[in-house]
């Protein structure tokens, strides 16, 4: 039942759902607006708040560097406006194919893969020398090697030119988030888990930073602490292996030797500082504009339950039971007044296979929890589609995990849950009326409301990033902290 009451509003965790990813396709055209508007006017009538669209590179700057059509996009932005809808743009670096789901393909630019051709290194790579193409590696953040730019700088010039080519949109108030693609399926993480190259779910992936740009940086950075004999480790198996098989993560492995923690603090600093950096340009990008920016964090919950998270720490979460992996992004991000959006938040550990040693919702009790204690915005999505009840109540209880409160803002509640994805599956009669109930919960009972005021999501100019934060202080925020209690089950189930 809709209701309308200021306290219960202030419970109403805005819903947005992912567009299909070849809405614009490869070669750059709006391909179907009326078919698009059917579906977008039948999502509107659920009730939901927006729609997250990929904002691809290897789209618009196709042509060579700096040269950057964005029209195409311009009549979507246009389409969504008139549909009422709020937008969350991602700034998507990575190539669209080889993951999970990824049913188009979007390469990276060719002028971008033609260095490449030349230059392999500015890939990531594995052990074996296989290179991934989906993503540059941060091993050329600040090589200047792209016709003179470096890899930051052209980050940096894209989002600068979305600025000046959507100032329109981002002054209407149609576009309220900026999530900046840092990896891998827009994600600050390593391509650890790459199915183009066979991996297969649970393997527990590989180290991806044998590039000879990234072996360099490990090299001198082992030679500053006295080590110039350390390299990149050679025992940590294949994509997938099960960990006890290898001498890195099997019981008392490399990875808690000085030589392995000082290899796994370096690698996932590496990320840190990417983030950083990137997040850095980003908001020199949007200062001033009424928008919230976002990173997305992979929800890695194979091998969590074992004492070497070998999963994580393949693709750069240095997460172990008494080291927290994810609390210093959240303090990276608390900088840039960004937010932290989360995926698979829909699992539950029962529904995994018992061989894979995998806990969804502690992951996820960890991650939002370690977020708010760093006193940021955090967000979420499902990993997988799925259209029960079962998944839509536990993604509820990740928004709101204490219940509702009756009497104004519950003290945990996320910032808003995007749903995976717009299909015609979703618009399923009963599929859609399924989804529908779930908007209507994670607004708390409440009606659409136009006014984000109303829940307090009001968007304010983008200010400055505070100064940077020493790396010192950030990994004080490895030191594992409880999480917060979670209900063990919604108070807003959608079956009653």
């Amino acid at each position: 039942m809709v209701t309308s009451d200021r306290n219960m509003l202030q419970n109403y965790v805005p819903v947005y759902v992912m567009l299909p990813l070849g809405v614009v396709t490869v070669d750059n055209v709006f391909a179907d607006p009326n078919g698009l508007k059917e579906q977008l006017l039948k999502l509107r009538a659920t009730g939901i708040d927006g729609v997250m669209v990929d904002v691809w590179w290897g789209i618009i700057e196709l042509r060579g560097p700096k040269q950057y059509d964005w029209r195409a996009y311009r009549s979507l932005f246009q389409l969504l406006q008139e549909c009422g809808l709020k937008l969350q743009a991602i700034m998507s670096f990575h190539q669209c194919g080889g993951n999970v789901g990824d049913v188009v393909n979007i390469p990276i630019p060719k002028w971008v893969l033609d260095i490449g051709e030349s230059d392999p290194d500015i890939f990531y790579t594995n052990r074996s020398g296989t290179r991934n193409k989906e993503y540059l590696t941060i091993g050329v953040d600040d090589k200047p090697i792209f016709h003179g730019r470096t890899a930051i700088e052209i980050y940096s010039d894209y989002m600068k030119s979305f600025r000046e080519n959507m100032s329109d949109f981002l002054e209407s108030g149609l576009i309220i988030d900026i999530e900046v693609g840092l990896g891998p399926a827009g994600e600050l993480r390593y391509p650890s888990y790459p199915q183009s190259q066979g991996w297969q779910f649970p393997g527990i992936g590989e180290f991806q930073c044998y590039d000879k740009y990234l072996k360099a940086d490990f090299k001198a950075a082992a030679a500053r602490v006295g080590h110039p004999e350390w390299e990149l480790p050679d025992d940590a198996g294949q994509y997938n292996d099960v960990p006890e098989s290898t001498g890195f993560f099997k019981s008392n492995g490399t990875y808690v030797t000085e030589k392995g923690k000082f290899f796994l603090t370096w690698y996932s600093n590496k990320l840190l500082s990417h983030g950083d950096q990137v997040l850095e340009k980003a908001n020199k990008a949007f200062l001033g504009c009424k928008v919230k920016l976002a990173i997305k964090v992979s929800g890695i919950h194979w091998w969590y339950k074992v004492e070497n998270h070998a999963a994580e720490l393949t693709a750069g979460y240095y997460n172990l039971n008494n080291r927290d992996g994810y609390r210093p992004i959240a303090r990276m991000l608390s900088r840039h007044h960004a937010i932290l959006n989360f995926t698979c938040l829909e699992m539950r550990d029962s529904e995994q296979s018992s061989d894979a040693k995998s806990a969804p919702q502690e992951l996820v009790m960890q991650v939002l929890s370690g977020g708010w204690r760093e006193d940021i915005l955090v967000a979420g999505e499902n990993a997988l589609p799925r259209y029960d009840s079962t998944a839509y109540n536990q993604i509820i209880l990740n928004a709101r995990p204490q219940g509702v409160n009756k009497n104004g803002p519950p003290k945990l509640m996320m910032f808003g849950v995007t749903y995976l994805r717009l299909s015609d599956d979703l618009l399923q009669q009963s599929n859609y009326d399924t989804f529908k109930k779930f908007v209507l919960k994670m607004h708390a009972d409440q009606g659409y409301s136009a006014d984000p005021q109303n829940y307090n999501h009001v968007i304010t100019p983008l200010k400055p990033s505070a100064p940077k934060i020493p790396i010192e202080v950030l990994l004080e925020a490895t030191k594992p902290i409880p999480p917060f209690p979670w209900l063990p089950e919604t108070d807003m189930k959608i079956d009653g």
